[in-house]
């Protein structure tokens, strides 16, 4: 039997290594694995490329990531929300590097990536400074735009529950980013509410199969960014 349960956030981020790509789920709040980030600052790898939709809001979660000079580039669609101010103050002092990719081009290259599609089409950004140095290509009298698929060294999810197999179901749309950040990483690890024996979940809702998922550790009561930024916390 394979058990792909470890017993904490930090057992489960110990082998990131410098100048990782990591995946970070999340849809805004949704789905963002704020105990696995603050693992990965506590663990101290540095010169991280981290793909995600968003950079974090306030001083937790990503943000307190990328306060922390952990991470020299971002691939992302919305680098600055509402309470963003880390990532655009790194940014406009030339500290961090950026690579803005339309959101649903951004899903689209992870899926790429994790079916194993090198490059795909796609008429999304054509005639706009993101066009810029990238392959275009005429199909039926419209452009399109060559875009890479994107792989990534480790994943950090988020999810409802998961088995010690690591099959994992998500809280409604926070699977916006998560199942396919688990099929384009060597890596991906999973904190869950819960944690049960194999068997244990129907097969027919499980969205992330095991087969995709190397660690599972259970966070049973997730803190949610928005309150941690009301607030005014910070990490560490």
């Amino acid at each position: 039997m394979i058990n792909k349960q470890v017993s904490s956030t930090a057992d489960a981020v110990r082998d990131v290594f410098d100048g990782a790509k990591v995946m970070v789920g999340g849809f805004g709040e949704a789905g963002s694995p704020i105990e696995l980030i603050h693992a990965l600052i506590d663990q101290g790898a540095k010169n991280l490329t981290v793909i995600s939709n968003n950079c974090g809001s306030g001083e937790v979660g990503l943000a307190a990531l990328l306060k922390a000079g952990r991470v020299s580039k971002v691939i992302c669609s919305f680098p600055r929300t509402a309470n963003s101010t880390v990532f655009p103050d790194l940014y406009h002092n030339g500290k961090i590097e950026l690579e803005l990719v339309p959101q649903g081009t951004l899903a689209e290259r992870i899926r790429a990536g994790g079916a194993g599609i090198p490059a795909f089409y796609t008429p999304a950004a054509v005639g706009t400074p993101l066009a810029e140095g990238k392959e275009s290509r005429d199909f039926d009298g419209k452009t399109y735009l060559m875009e890479l698929g994107l792989k990534a060294d480790f994943a950090l999810i988020k999810g409802r529950a998961a088995d010690t197999h690591g099959n994992v179901v998500y809280n409604k749309t926070a699977r916006n980013f998560g199942p396919i950040m688990a099929m384009a990483s060597e890596v991906a690890i999973v904190q869950a509410e819960q944690i049960s024996e194999p068997g244990s979940i129907d097969p027919e809702i499980v969205v992330s199969p095991g087969i995709f998922v190397k660690r599972v550790v259970q966070v049973a009561d997730p803190v949610h960014e928005s309150e941690l930024v009301s607030a005014g916390a910070t990490y560490p």
